[in-house]
């Protein structure tokens, strides 16, 4: 009766990779519990999602071909679009989120165009921008930009706006560290640099100042909703973008954050369970709305 903070399934949004073929689930190895699917499976699996209680999914796609461009995160018939359709007609209470980047497009791994052995920036704001236009035209509710760039909610805002999609909301991922919590996902959407890192681009982890900055600029460019990530190692930043701007905060419980409980569920050094929605409370309890993570299902099932 006087708990202070409460988990529930209305809070959580859960991540799906979605790769060509039909009748495909692809298990991904250090992600025991988490599979690429194609197209078919992840409207099966979107349906199931709904069913739980949880009202949201975010799309990552693995195309069948890649380039230095990335082109094929624009293509009107890929993968993520395809199942944005298909989800939207076939689950329609569903929220859809897609993934706005483009390291799982391009040859390279990198989350853009590639200048002087570098990402550049501004070249890289047009991509997204066709990206977010072609999610945009297949029916997503939320586009969510991952790159990091420098001004590109404010591009990706602008191109929606002009283009008759003024009403579609965007989550930016604003505080996104380099961090050490992302290699399981680098897996799972078949995204590793394939030279160099991602420290230019993403936010050096002891910086809690800088977060605030870069949430402030993605506010003023017309975000909607803002994300930390990872979560529980920036747990005080969910808690200082929330205190600071009051406006709607999302948090991802990452892969590794996922793997790591997971593996000790598996050997039984942990209660796996207790464990799960220890952590994801903690992580609402630092002050997010929302919490994307790969328990999303089954957590909504345990509550």
């Amino acid at each position: 009766m006087v708990r202070e903070t409460r988990l529930s399934p209305d809070n959580l949004i859960h991540p799906l990779f979605v790769c060509p073929g039909r009748d495909v689930v692809r298990p991904v190895p250090s992600m025991p519990g988490v599979a690429q699917m194609s197209v078919d499976k992840v409207v099966a699996e979107a349906r199931a999602i709904h069913k739980s209680g949880v009202p949201a999914v975010i799309l990552f796609g693995i195309p069948e071909r890649k380039d230095a461009l990335g082109s094929e995160a624009w293509n009107d018939d890929g993968e993520v679009q395809r199942a944005i359709r298909e989800i939207k007609e076939r689950v329609p209470g569903l929220v859809v989120i897609t993934d706005v980047c483009m390291c799982e497009y391009t040859d390279h791994g990198h989350c853009g165009a590639i200048k002087g052995g570098d990402v550049d920036n501004d070249a890289t704001l047009e991509l997204l921008s066709r990206e977010a236009l072609s999610h945009a035209r297949a029916g997503a509710d939320i586009v969510a930009p991952s790159d990091m760039m420098d001004g590109r909610v404010g591009a990706i805002r602008a191109a929606l706006d002009q283009n008759g999609f003024s009403d579609l909301a965007i989550m930016a991922y604003s505080a996104k560290f380099a961090s050490a919590f992302y290699g399981p996902f680098r897996d799972a959407a078949e995204s590793a640099p394939q030279f160099g890192d991602r420290r230019s681009y993403q936010m050096d982890p002891p910086n809690g100042d800088e977060a605030l900055r870069e949430v402030a600029l993605d506010l003023e460019e017309g975000a909607d909703i803002v994300m930390v990530k990872p979560a529980l190692p920036y747990l005080d930043l969910i808690w200082r973008v929330k205190n600071e701007f009051k406006v709607p905060v999302a948090a991802y419980n990452v892969s590794g954050e996922y793997s790591m409980i997971r593996a000790a569920g598996i050997n039984g050094w942990i209660d796996e369970e207790r464990a799960i929605l220890e952590v994801l409370t903690s992580i609402r309890r630092a002050g997010a709305d929302l919490i994307l993570t790969y328990f999303a299902k089954e957590v909504a099932k345990m509550l």
